[in-house]
């Protein structure tokens, strides 16, 4: 079967459905092509609370990615039989938890983002096809000609298109299609930058984690099978782990000294309150982790509700083999193993925890399947830190925004800018056995230059497979960040099919830059930001 649209979006991960909302909103035919039913991605299948800046609630994001925010708000506002503090509350944080002011349930964000979506379908502009792959990318010269999708029931379908957008985690159409692109870690010869190292490894790349979600019944047991693998996951321990991979101490992320957890369920702390500032991580020397990724506290609903926690903990952080530049068995090995690492978590949760009593195990914690429906209870698929990313006109290096590599107020100004971003860059562990690098960073522009490829004319990246290096990734890879990047792919596709021109005429003439950029201040794009003190 063939099918032809204007733009085809694949991927339904943030990035790729701001950018078919971005496109459809321009009267834009569009095609979403989803892997998975429930559209989202870091929100949704990978079941990651948004991870943001302290001024998310004012600026520092798209128009579009603050009605997300606010639409999820108002769903437990109206759905939810929230205590009358709660539904005072406007800026609500449904898990009360320390990590996000917004942790929230997937399947919440999954409603919110099919219904900002009906509209579109219902005008004809936006179709949703769910669960189709791409499994093939034909090139001619420097154009996609077309893209294969599998679907569901096993059929195929060849999509031709003006534009298409990579909104896929791991940027599969650039390996697909040959676009030329860089994996896991450059050089510092390469790119110049501090926390390089000596030689490039496109197979050091950042860990994964398969996330899952539990609930505590107190008096019960929900103990699992144990894991096959639980011996060799309970004597695991890194070179730089301050103990077992499965206990209650590890690195911090930013001093490498030893943080001790725990679980407290009974933690009266008001985790997020307000509108501005940071989110307040608790203080002394033990982190309760109940609290830190919680996406639904019993307290501010009416009735016997539990708590519901997501366990994206560095317990459970994956790093032994890569997923990008391995064939399909090593990269089925690595997700196979991910998985098994977190349900020894969880087993080791239930069974071997040291309590603050004294005792082992608290078995009535259980993996909370609903929030998943899955049929093994964790996400529908991992939480990716990192992708491939496009060889690019412009690429973001540490450079430009790091606070100690900078020596200068401010990051480095882009005149292409199509949006704003702000976050730590926060590397986890890697399967070249990195620690944490964790750096203070400015606030930063989006440049253009780091959309568009160096060869290939009418393929756009619209998530985290952006022009930007492996340290300056772990800063541009957030929930807000992937949602601004898709959102101005989106709407450079629909530009540039309106003034019939290609996207790298916009970037190399100032006149069309700057009508591309009033569009995008137009759609409540922000270019830059105000008068702020650093991260």
């Amino acid at each position: 079967m063939e099918q032809q649209t204007e733009i085809l979006v694949v991927g339904g991960g943030l990035g790729g459905v701001a950018g078919a909302l971005a496109a459809a909103r321009l009267g834009r035919r569009v095609i979403l092509a989803s892997k998975y039913d429930r559209l989202g991605g870091q929100l949704t299948t990978q079941g990651v609370p948004p991870d943001e800046h302290p001024w998310i609630e004012m600026f520092g994001a798209t128009e579009s990615y603050r009605s997300l925010r606010r639409a999820i708000r108002d769903y437990y506002h109206r759905h939810y039989p929230l205590t009358n503090q709660a539904q005072r509350d406007p800026y609500l944080n449904p898990g009360n938890a320390w990590v996000s002011r917004l942790a929230h349930e997937p399947r919440v964000a999954a409603q919110v983002i099919d219904d900002l979506l009906a509209r579109h379908e219902a005008s004809g502009h936006l179709i949703v096809w769910r669960g189709y792959r791409a499994t093939d990318v034909a090139a001619d010269r420097d154009r996609i000609r077309a893209v294969t999708l599998a679907g569901p029931m096993g059929e195929s379908v060849i999509v031709t298109a003006d534009y298409i957008l990579d909104a896929t985690e791991l940027g599969d159409l650039l390996e697909l299609g040959d676009v030329e692109h860089v994996a896991g870690a450059e050089a510092q010869a390469d790119t110049g930058e501090r926390h390089a190292g000596e030689r490039a490894d496109p197979l050091n790349q950042q860990g994964f984690t398969w996330v899952f979600a539990i609930e505590h019944r107190p008096g019960e047991d929900h103990t699992i099978e144990r894991p096959a693998t639980y011996e060799f996951w309970r004597s695991y321990r890194a070179s730089f782990w301050p103990g077992p991979h499965l206990g209650w101490r590890y690195p911090h992320p930013m001093t490498s000294k030893a943080v001790v957890a725990k679980l407290d369920f009974n933690d009266p702390t008001q985790a997020y309150s307000g509108r501005m500032g940071r989110v307040p991580v608790p203080p002394g020397d033990e982190v309760n982790l109940w609290t830190y990724r919680r996406i639904l506290y019993g307290g501010y609903l009416e009735g016997s509700v539990r708590d519901v926690v997501i366990v994206n903990w560095p317990q459970n952080d994956y790093w032994l083999r890569p997923l990008v530049g391995v064939n399909d068995g090593e990269r089925a090995r690595a997700l196979d193993e991910a998985r098994q690492l977190s349900l020894c978590l969880l087993y080791w949760l239930q069974t071997e925890a040291p309590r603050p009593d004294g005792g082992t195990g608290f078995p009535g914690l259980r993996l909370h399947g609903e929030t998943f429906g899955t049929s093994d209870g964790l996400a529908d698929e991992p939480y990716y830190r990192e992708s491939r990313r496009i060889r690019a006109e412009c690429t973001v290096r540490e450079e430009d925004i790091s606070l100690e590599a900078r020596g200068t107020p401010g990051p480095a100004k882009y005149p292409d800018s199509v949006g704003v971003g702000a976050y730590r860059i926060d590397l986890h562990p890697s399967t070249g056995t990195d620690n944490y690098i964790d750096l203070d960073v400015w606030p930063f522009q989006i440049p253009l230059g780091a959309l568009l490829p160096v060869r290939i004319e009418n393929l756009l990246p619209a998530a985290k497979n952006i022009g930007t290096t492996h340290v300056t990734n772990g800063c541009y890879r957030l929930h807000p960040v992937e949602w601004n990047v898709g959102e101005a792919a989106g709407l450079l596709a629909a530009y540039c099919l309106e003034r019939r021109v290609a996207p790298r005429q916009v970037r190399a003439s100032a006149d069309l830059m700057a009508d591309f950029q009033r569009l995008l201040v137009s759609q409540g794009i922000e270019l830059d930001w105000p008068e702020i003190h650093p991260l």
